[in-house]
C-alpha cells in the first residue's frame, strides 16, 4: 500500500486522469459528499466480496473514506486479497473538505 495525498489526487483529478476511486465509506456518508469514487463500504471488503472490483487486481486502486483509517484497512485487506497496486488517501474527505470545499 502506498499513500496519496488530497493535494496529488486534486491534481491527477485535474488533469482528467482515469483513476480507480473506491470509496470505502457508508452510502449516506457518500451521497453526503464524494469526490466521484465508487462507493464501496469496507465491510464488502472484509466479506471477500469483491466481485464487483475483481478486474482492478491489478491496476491502481485508490481508496478513501472519512480520515483515511477505514481505507488504509480496506488497502491491506485488498493487498490480502490480491490486489496489486493500492493506494490510501491521507486525511481522506476530511483533509479533502478542509483544503478545498469553502
Amino acid at each position: 500500500m502506498q499513500s496519496i495525498t488530497v493535494d496529488e489526487l486534486k491534481a491527477r483529478i485535474d488533469a482528467n486522469e482515469i483513476l480507480n476511486l473506491i470509496d470505502v465509506r457508508e452510502e449516506t456518508e457518500h451521497g453526503d459528499f464524494n469526490i466521484g469514487g465508487t462507493n464501496f463500504k469496507l465491510r464488502r471488503i472484509q466479506d471477500m466480496a469483491i466481485e464487483d472490483i475483481e478486474h482492478l487486481k491489478t491496476e491502481e486502486v485508490i481508496c478513501y473514506c472519512k480520515s483515511g483509517q477505514r481505507s488504509m484497512m480496506a488497502c491491506l485487506m485488498l493487498e490480502h486479497l490480491g490486489f496489486t497496486n493500492t493506494h490510501n488517501v491521507t486525511g481522506g474527505i476530511g483533509a479533502w473538505q478542509e483544503k478545498f470545499v469553502k
